[in-house]
């Protein structure tokens, strides 16, 4: 069962990778890609290696909710337009969620009672998680602070580079509210009775 859900996977993996690339839209670009990273993961829990798979799942699928948001900056798409075609798209969506409620199934029934792990952790640790957990917290932790400091230079980066400063659009002027005085926010109106304003 594990080499039929593997050659499952191989061929949802290399159908979608292609369809990233031929792909019009970019909408349908990035679910095709979610889709790849998804079944990668299935992948991944067929070998054994758990931890491997979530962490493809929430770093890669999460990049490429990102990614996506960035090409949309970087690209000036109208929101309002982008909006408004939403729903053409749920088909497909719902499509591409169907195949990885698929994929879990299979993943669960392969890797059922009895399955044998490839993936051995190299520290002794009972899961992959714990090993990999055990290593990298203690003998590369120094270079696993530094990965984090490069992601957060990289972000901070692609913000500074979409960040676009429009005339039409009102933005807070701190240092004009804060030296503000009563006499320029209010203004003293005699009204005579009964006229009202």
């Amino acid at each position: 069962m594990e080499l039929i859900a593997f050659y499952i996977f191989a061929a949802i993996i290399t159908v979608s990778a292609m369809a990233v690339i031929a792909a019009r839209n970019p909408v349908h670009s990035v679910l095709w890609l979610i889709l790849c990273f998804f079944t990668a993961a299935g992948l991944f829990v067929l070998i054994g290696a758990e931890f491997l798979a979530m962490l493809l799942i929430v770093v890669y699928v999460g990049a490429v909710a990102v990614l996506f948001l960035f090409v949309v900056m970087m690209l000036d798409v109208d929101f309002v337009e982008l909006k408004q075609g939403t729903l053409e798209y749920w088909p497909f969506a719902g499509l591409v969620g169907l195949a990885f409620i698929a994929e879990i199934a299979i993943a669960s029934f392969a890797r059922g009672p009895g399955a044998r792990d490839v993936f051995n952790p190299a520290p002794g640790a009972d899961t992959n998680a714990e090993a990999i957990g055990a290593v990298m917290y203690t003998d590369y932790v120094l270079l696993f602070q530094l990965a984090g400091l490069i992601l957060l230079v990289a972000m901070i980066g692609a913000i500074v580079l979409t960040l676009r400063h429009r005339p039409e659009v009102k933005r807070q002027n701190i240092a004009r509210q804060t030296a503000r005085r009563r006499a320029d926010a209010t203004t003293k109106v005699s009204v005579e009775p009964g006229k009202g304003l």
